[in-house]
C-alpha cells in the first residue's frame, strides 16, 4: 500500500522487518503495536477497526482479559509438557472442548495450527479407512504444507513446488455440485474434505442439501466426512461450529485459529473408531497440547459460552450484511456470508478498495479471491463500529477520501495564511 504523507520516514521496526523477513509476505506499511476488542493501534497511535482479526483468530477480541490472565498464571506454573506426559490443564481443556463438540466427536489430536490439523486429518483418514484417495473442493483451501497443498485447489499455491505436491490421489469436485461429488466418491476414497463456508474461495457458504448429501454419500461408500472448521469454528458463523447449521455430524473436524484467543493452537477431532485405528506413534508433535495454549484455550472457550458469542455473531452478522446490501453502488455484485464471516463480491478488483479502507479510513479488511472483500471482525465488534466500517466502505467505493480532502483543506488554509 502507498505510504501516507506522515509516514514518509520509514519506521525503524518496519525497516528491520523488511530487512530480515523471508520475503514471502506482502507487507503493509504500518506497524501494529496494540489491540483491544475489535480495535488495533499502530506505533503512531492511530486506531483501526480490525476486520481481519488475525485471519479469523481473534474471535473473542484482541487481548481478552480472561485469556490474558490465564496465560499469565499458567506461564508462572508450567509452559511445556509433551503429550506423552499427562497434564492437568490439558485434561481440563480436553474435557471443555469435547463438551462443545458434536456428539460422537470425543477424541482429539492436539497440535499448533490449522495446517497441522489438516496433516493429522489426512493421516487419521488413511489409517481409519485403509484407503489413500481423497475428494476435495474446487476453490477450497486446506493449508500450505506440502501435504495440505495437495488438497488445496488454487494452482498458484501448488505450482511453485511442482511434483513435490503429490495430489495424484486427490479428486477435485465443484463445491455444491452433488452429481460431481457422487461420481468422485468411490470405495477407494478415504475421506471427503470440505469447508462449510469457503473462505479463501470467496466466502461461499455451502447449501444444506450439499452438506447433507456429502454425509449420506460418504456413509454409503465407507468414506469419512471431514469438515474443515479452522475458520468457521468457535462461533464465527453464528453457531459454535458451522456443521450445526446443516444438521450433520462429520467423522472428523479440523480446528485451529480462534480456539485459544490468539495463542497458536490446532486440533483434529474425531470419533473413537477413527482414533483407535491409528497405530501408537503413528503421528506426533512437540509443542501440541502445551499447558500454555491449553490454559488460553480453556479461557477462550469459556468466554465464548459465557458471553454468548455465537448469538452475537449471528445477530451482528445479519446487521452487517443488511447494512452492506443497502449500499447503493454499481460496483457491488453480491453480499454473502454466514454470521460474521462476510464477503462482498465486486465487479472489479478488490485490492484497491481494501488498501483505501486501511490507508484512508482506518479499517482493515481481507481479500478472498481477486474480486471479493472479506470482513472477518472480532465478534466483539460493536454495532457502532459496524456502521463506521460500512460507511467507510461506501466512501471508498464512491471514490471519496475524507483524509485526503481534509489534508487538502489544511494545505489550502496554510497557503492562504502565508499569502496574507
Amino acid at each position: 500500500m502507498t505510504a501516507t504523507p506522515e509516514s514518509k520516514t520509514q519506521s525503524k521496526w518496519l525497516a528491520a522487518e523488511l530487512k530480515h523477513d523471508s520475503g514471502v509476505y506482502n507487507k503493509h506499511e504500518v506497524v501494529m503495536v496494540r489491540g483491544l476488542g475489535a480495535t488495533v493501534w499502530d506505533e503512531n497511535g492511530r486506531s483501526y477497526i480490525d476486520c481481519v482479526a488475525g485471519y479469523g483468530v481473534a474471535n473473542i477480541g484482541h487481548s481478552h482479559p480472561d485469556v490474558v490472565k490465564a496465560i499469565q498464571e499458567q506461564a508462572g506454573r508450567l509452559m511445556v509438557m509433551p503429550q506423552s506426559v499427562p497434564n492437568d490443564k490439558r485434561a481440563e481443556f480436553l474435557q471443555e472442548l469435547v463438551g462443545i463438540l458434536p456428539a460422537g466427536l470425543d477424541r482429539v489430536f492436539l497440535c499448533n495450527s490449522g495446517t497441522e490439523a489438516m496433516e493429522a486429518a489426512k493421516k487419521f483418514a488413511i489409517t481409519g479407512t485403509g484407503r489413500k484417495r481423497f475428494v476435495s473442493m474446487k476453490r477450497g483451501f486446506s493449508g500450505r504444507s506440502l501435504g495440505a497443498l495437495a488438497l488445496t485447489w488454487e494452482p498458484k499455491y501448488r505450482e511453485p513446488f511442482g511434483d513435490a505436491v503429490d495430489n495424484k490421489n486427490v479428486d477435485f469436485v465443484t463445491y455444491g455440485n452433488i452429481e460431481e461429488l457422487r461420481g468422485a466418491v468411490t470405495e477407494e476414497t478415504a475421506a471427503v474434505i470440505l469447508e462449510p463456508v469457503q473462505g479463501e474461495g470467496g466466502v461461499r457458504p455451502a447449501t444444506m442439501e450439499f452438506i447433507q448429501e456429502a454425509r449420506r454419500i460418504t456413509r454409503e461408500k465407507g468414506a469419512l466426512l471431514i469438515l474443515d472448521e479452522i475458520q468457521t469454528g468457535f462461533c464465527r458463523t453464528g453457531k459454535m461450529f458451522a456443521t450445526e447449521h446443516f444438521g450433520v455430524t462429520p467423522d472428523g473436524m479440523t480446528l485451529a485459529k480462534a480456539m485459544a484467543g490468539g495463542v497458536p493452537i490446532g486440533a483434529f477431532v474425531m470419533t473413537g473408531e477413527v482414533a483407535d485405528r491409528m497405530p501408537a506413534g503413528g503421528h506426533g508433535t512437540t509443542f501440541g497440547g502445551n499447558p500454555l495454549s491449553m490454559a488460553a484455550g480453556l479461557a477462550a472457550i469459556r468466554a465464548m459460552k459465557r458471553e454468548g458469542m455465537a448469538e452475537q455473531a449471528r445477530e451482528k452478522g445479519a446487521y452487517f450484511m443488511e447494512r452492506l446490501r443497502a449500499i447503493q453502488s454499481p460496483k457491488i455484485r453480491e453480499v454473502r456470508g454466514m454470521g460474521l464471516m462476510i464477503g462482498v463480491e465486486l465487479k472489479e478488483k478488490s485490492a484497491p478498495y481494501i488498501t483505501a479502507l486501511e490507508h484512508d479510513e482506518g479499517v482493515m479488511a481481507l481479500q478472498a479471491t481477486p474480486l471479493v472483500v472479506r470482513f472477518l471482525p472480532p465478534i466483539t465488534i460493536t454495532r457502532e463500529q459496524i456502521d463506521q466500517v460500512v460507511d467507510a466502505f461506501a466512501r471508498v467505493l464512491s471514490g471519496v477520501n475524507p483524509r485526503a480532502e481534509r489534508q487538502a483543506e489544511l494545505a489550502a488554509q496554510a497557503e492562504e495564511k502565508q499569502s496574507e
